[in-house]
């Protein structure tokens, strides 16, 4: 398979990252761009190969169990991942809230491990769900670590959508919380991403001081207001970051 090749078959599975369920060819086609012949070919190779999955009734494709596996095998592989695991555990039991942890890719985090211990709604449980930094209380807390000039750069090559009628999608406020969180050593969302959800989250430094990840604690207004949840789970939060970053 050449480059080229594997570039289609790529694009092909990036196709299912925001569709609500199967894929029929022509879906396939319209999403990608990619004409009918070689959709066909790279679906077929895919699910040759267990990438895809297809109904056997309605002919329709969905990924398949082997994207799992490279799930696994990076999370398995990644030391940072390893490193804080315990760490992350040690949090959500002092604190009885959620606690995660995403890794920053530019412009978004991406959540690799989540611990609760109360129940929640099923999509945020999930890991390799995607939020951006600049509505994140993770992702201000990056932003905090960073330049000036950086900040601006990822502000602006990121596209300020409203998750609910909490987001803050001014630039000029959004840099106001990015100099609290710089303050602070950690940023508080509330209802940025979720309604009814209280959110605070501070940085994962690599051994040259950059921010690589984020611990994020997370709890519910209806139990808490604001600055209540800030001065009780706060000091736990930044507790555990010390002990990150000095490791």
């Amino acid at each position: 398979m050449n480059i080229a090749s594997v570039g289609k078959a790529l694009h092909i599975l990036q196709c299912f990252e925001k569709a609500d369920g199967d894929l029929g060819l022509s879906d396939i086609v319209a999403i990608s761009g990619q004409d009918k012949s070689s959709v066909q070919r790279s679906t077929h190779t895919l699910h040759q190969l267990g990438y895809l999955e297809k109904n056997p009734q309605t002919k329709r494709y969905r990924l398949g169990k082997k994207v799992l596996d490279l799930t696994f095998q990076f999370l398995r592989a990644n030391s940072l991942v390893e490193s804080v695991n315990p760490l992350i555990i040690e949090l959500c039991q002092k604190s009885g809230e959620k606690v995660s942890l995403s890794l920053f890719d530019d412009t978004t985090l991406v959540y690799v491990m989540r611990h609760q211990v109360k129940m929640e709604y099923y999509f945020s449980s999930l890991i390799g769900r995607r939020v951006p930094v600049y509505c994140t209380s993770g992702g201000r807390s990056i932003l905090g670590r960073l330049q000036d000039a950086e900040v601006d750069d990822i502000l602006a090559r990121s596209t300020m959508l409203a998750h609910t009628s909490k987001t803050i999608t001014d630039i000029s406020v959004i840099k106001q919380e990015i100099e609290l969180a710089r303050k602070n050593r950690y940023a508080m969302t509330v209802e940025e991403i979720s309604y009814g959800e209280i959110a605070l989250g501070a940085a994962v430094l690599d051994s040259s001081g950059s921010p690589v990840a984020a611990i994020h604690v997370s709890g519910s207004l209806s139990d808490w207001t604001p600055q209540a949840y800030a001065e009780k789970f706060s000091p736990l939060l930044l507790e555990t970051i010390y002990k990150i970053n000095r490791r």
